[in-house]
């Protein structure tokens, strides 16, 4: 079951006794924490029935005695384990969940990582519960994800666009809809979000950034970097040396993954690198920029850079002077 089907069924209110929300992606887990929370009570049921307590701040007594009583005046109680991560005393709640209240939605809220599957607590909780696992989205499927959080709220988007938020802000599902949430507020519904409302609302250079420096190299259009890479020089907030290295590298360690791939077909190269179709047809004319000789050296340099770039090797070069030989070196 998936995070919307879930959070569907909580405002059909259709409650279960115990949700144990763990994983590695926050955002899904934070998305239906906040759906319990606005439907399991109304808002003059909430001061007697919602005990809502962060992890490091838990006590497993306290906890379960909130969670065997009795709702006041209300249908149900609600008991919430947030940040739970950092709650040392989960095993301890093994006997609730192994004999749950019939009118407590309890709820455990606990993020980055996955919780060891072989502890008593969890298998009582998913065996009287809802286990859910809340994994990555994979960097290829990054695209997809973002257009369809998009479509749900009403809106459409262009790839460019897509492409600059996935570049950008990465994987952090969280921080991707905090972004998009503010154009919400500004944009009419139906609106095709664009690299400009990008760039005037979030903050992101439609046209001078790491994902059009990548672009510029892999064409080896030499004027196009050097123009970004003067751009980052004067502009220091725009990013930093280690980005630029890390996104380069990715770009060519792909180059090179396809270089030794039999099927050069976009779909089987796009399943194979882990990028989008889109990024796929990319990385296809750069490697036919870069052959693999060329690509390897790229990598060693960029290895080479990666060690500036935390000081090693690096006694009086600003960061900007050192992406200038960093671009001219890759290129030539």
């Amino acid at each position: 079951m998936n995070h919307l089907s879930i959070i569907k069924d909580i405002e059909a209110k259709k409650f279960e006794k115990i949700y144990f929300l763990h994983g590695e992606e926050a955002y899904y887990i934070d998305a239906i924490t906040d759906a319990i929370i606005e439907n399991a009570l109304e808002e003059h049921e909430r001061d007697f029935n919602q005990f809502i307590t962060y992890g490091k701040d838990a006590d497993a007594l306290s906890i379960m005695s909130q969670a065997k009583e009795y709702p006041m005046m209300a249908q149900r109680k609600l008991i919430v384990i947030k940040e739970a991560q950092d709650f040392k005393g989960m095993e301890e709640l093994t006997p609730y969940f192994e004999a749950p209240s019939e009118q407590t939605v309890f709820v455990v809220n606990y993020k980055y990582k996955k919780f060891d599957s072989r502890k008593k607590s969890i298998k009582a909780a998913q065996k009287n519960g809802l286990l859910f696992n809340s994994e990555k989205v994979p960097e290829y499927k990054l695209v997809d994800w973002i257009n369809g959080f998009v479509k749900t709220k009403g809106y459409s988007i262009t790839p460019k666009a897509t492409m600059l938020l996935a570049e950008f802000l990465g994987n952090d599902l969280s921080r991707i809809a905090n972004e998009l949430e503010k154009l919400e507020i500004l944009l009419e519904k139906g609106t095709n979000i664009n690299e400009i409302h990008i760039e005037e609302n979030i903050g992101i250079s439609k046209d001078y950034n790491i994902f059009e420096l990548a672009n510029a190299i892999g064409t080896r259009d030499v004027l196009k970097a050097n123009v970004i890479v003067d751009y980052f020089d004067h502009n220091p907030k725009a990013t930093s040396l280690v980005p630029v290295v890390s996104n380069l590298f990715n770009l060519f360690a792909r180059v090179m993954k396809i270089h030794f791939l039999g099927n050069q077909s976009r779909e089987n190269l796009a399943k194979a690198v882990g990028v989008h179709p889109f990024v796929a047809g990319q990385l296809i004319n750069t490697a036919k920029i870069y052959n693999a000789k060329k690509v390897a050296a790229n990598i060693a340099i960029l290895h080479e850079y990666d060690l500036k770039s935390k000081g090693i090797g690096n006694s009086s070069f600003t960061e900007g002077q050192l992406m200038k030989e960093l671009i001219y070196r890759l290129m030539h």
